[in-house]
């Protein structure tokens, strides 16, 4: 009986974070931690074994971490500001240019950073430079947000999602490289094939006095070569790293070009390791920490292996229907709820799922399995990558980039509505599931 009580519990606080983040009642990480704390003081967890929960993802959590300090170290160097500007001249007053120039530089920055730490960082170079140009900015944001979210599937570290699923598979960085960064190279090129269409009104626009706007310098040229090294150190262990005789991780990859980074700051004096710390993006590690415990909840009072069974009745044994049907129902539920919390919580169900259909063995559900996944199964993971990155496009709730972006929209007078969003997001969601669901069925599947 108590155990039941604790399930119907664990599975309302799940269900009633979400939905109060969907309606932005209350900051994401409130709701979070809010969502946690009734676990911990209904005795559903004990503080014990969420702490335990949170500690289980310690690999995300240091990615993340360290890729932060180490982007928020070089912030004086006002490189990105200067490559903004840089986008807007080479554009030559032409509006298609300009939106293809958006793309290439969130693209490629974004292949190597968490998404939305790239739209913190570019996101507010947009709206000062559009009023210079005339234009509104709030379809530029979007477009940010939009290749932001898709290029996340270059790599391993682009998402939270996708490291979340690939760590859980335990895929390395280079077996992501193969196997699926095509992938996220068409989703890029999907939203570059319907830009004309999307931003009919910008594509065919012309600028003028683009002597007017300001040129930044790139400030402590230096610390930026030097700076330039520790993130070619890092890309390049991100790579080999656990090749290497002795495995490395990207999250201690990432930890130990933070700490340098760190080291290179206070050495050279361009700023403190007080402010560069302070200025990490805390809510949204704590609104990690917070998701897993809430997902460890629906783990420990057996909601998960519950969902799982139905899986197996709907989905049998065929993987190619499982991987299509995954695309679209990660896409779709991951529109309107934010994909960490989403992942966290398909990852277990969906290895219940394959133990119960008997294509995979009891030990792949314990967090400290390190073997292969059968190849058989492994669609069905990649599946869930890409519906879950590609569905944040479609609502301002389906991602935690949207939100940063709605966030600098606001601070510069302008308002990001949802039904905005909606309006750019979802045609083009749908639009990249059905493409990289044919991808998936062609490519990976046969």
């Amino acid at each position: 009986m108590l155990e039941n009580i604790n399930a119907i519990i664990a599975t309302v606080t799940f269900l009633s974070v979400i939905l109060v983040i969907m309606l932005e009642k209350l900051h994401l990480t409130i709701a979070a931690m809010l969502g946690t704390l009734i676990l911990v003081f209904t005795h559903v967890l004990t503080l014990k074994e969420a702490v335990g929960y949170i500690s289980n993802n310690y690999g995300t959590l240091s990615l993340f971490f360290g890729v932060m300090v180490l982007v928020r170290a070089f912030a004086p160097t006002k490189i990105f500001d200067y490559l903004a500007t840089k986008i807007i001249l080479l554009a030559k007053g032409e509006g298609k240019l300009l939106l293809l120039g958006i793309v290439a530089i969130t693209t490629p920055i974004c292949a190597v950073l968490p998404n939305a730490t790239t739209v913190m960082l570019l996101a507010p170079l947009i709206p000062p430079l559009a009023t210079d140009l005339g234009i509104d900015f709030v379809p530029l944001l979007i477009l940010m947000v939009f290749v932001a979210n898709s290029s996340g599937l270059l790599t391993l570290v682009g998402d939270p999602a996708t490291y979340i699923v690939g760590d859980a598979i335990n895929m390395t960085f280079t077996e992501y490289l193969v196997k699926l960064s095509l992938g996220g190279a068409i989703a890029v090129a999907t939203i570059v094939v319907i830009l004309p269409w999307l931003f009919k009104d910008i594509w065919q626009v012309k600028f003028e006095h683009l002597e007017n706007l300001p040129h930044p310098d790139i400030n402590h040229p230096r610390m930026l070569m030097f700076g330039g090294l520790i993130v070619a150190f890092v890309l390049t262990f991100f790579v080999i790293g656990e090749n290497l005789p002795i495995p490395i991780t990207p999250a201690a990859v990432a930890l130990l070009g933070a700490t340098l980074a760190l080291l290179l700051a206070h050495h050279s004096h361009i700023d403190t390791v007080h402010n560069i710390l302070r200025d990490v993006d805390w809510s949204t590690l704590i609104f990690f920490m917070s998701t897993f415990v809430l997902i460890g909840a629906l783990e420990k009072t057996g909601v998960i292996a519950g969902l799982s069974g139905g899986l197996a009745i709907i989905l049998g044994k065929n993987i190619t229907l499982g991987a299509i049907v995954l695309i679209f129902f990660v896409g779709l539920v991951s529109s309107v709820v934010p994909n960490i919390p989403l992942v966290s919580a398909m990852v277990p169900l969906l290895k219940q799922y394959l133990v119960n259909v008997g294509m995979t063995s009891p030990e792949t559900l314990s967090s400290s399995f390190t073997g292969q996944f059968p190849p058989e199964v492994l669609p069905l993971f990649y599946a869930m990558m890409y519906g879950a990155t590609l569905g944040g496009n479609g609502t301002l709730v389906g991602a935690s980039a949207n939100i940063v972006a709605a966030g600098i929209s606001e601070q510069h007078g302008q308002r990001i509505s949802f039904h905005t969003f909606l309006r750019y997001g979802f045609p083009v969601m749908v639009i990249q599931l059905l493409v990289i669901s044919l991808y998936v069925g062609i490519f990976l599947l046969f």
